[in-house]
């Protein structure tokens, strides 16, 4: 399958996944929201939790901003489920388990910790209302996090 690396002021790929609730969520029923998805290795590991709690315990920036917050990783929505529960998280996790998603952004390991292979890249998407993508970060290295900073501005240049 060739895949086609994806660019800002394009259609954002779309996708079918089920939450953390085995709902099936599609991309295209977001139209007419902004959308920011973050893709993420795997559940219960250090960076990952960071990460998505930062989210958490800042959603009303999010809520002001009029984004709608998807989580997105390769695990199952039972794991997924579990994850939710104990931190918190107040946004929906997908899972990506047959990383179709992953695929199609162009965020997928290879290898990852020297053993798991197709396991999601950490990385950022925001697609506006229209469905066009605005914001692309796609991070090579697990432990680093997405620019916030970067985020929230164009969260804020979009719906502000």
């Amino acid at each position: 399958m060739l895949i086609m690396a994806i660019a800002i002021g394009q259609q954002a790929p779309d996708f079918t996944l089920r939450d953390s609730e085995r709902n099936i969520v599609t991309l295209h029923e977001q139209k007419g929201k902004t959308v920011l998805l973050l893709f993420y290795p795997l559940a219960f590991t250090s960076t990952c939790t960071k990460e998505l709690c930062s989210i958490r315990d800042d959603i009303s920036r999010y809520d002001n901003a009029e984004a709608t917050v998807f989580g997105i990783s390769v695990d199952s929505y039972a794991t997924l489920k579990k994850f939710k529960a104990e931190q918190g998280y107040n946004f929906s996790l997908l899972s990506d388990f047959n990383k179709e998603a992953s695929t199609q952004y162009g965020c997928l390991y290879d290898n990852f910790a020297g053993w798991m292979h197709g396991v999601s890249k950490r990385a950022a998407f925001i697609i506006d209302k229209e469905g066009i993508l605005q914001y692309a970060e796609i991070l090579e290295s697990a432990g680093d996090l997405p620019d916030f900073e970067a985020i929230n501005a164009k969260l804020e240049q979009l719906n502000g």
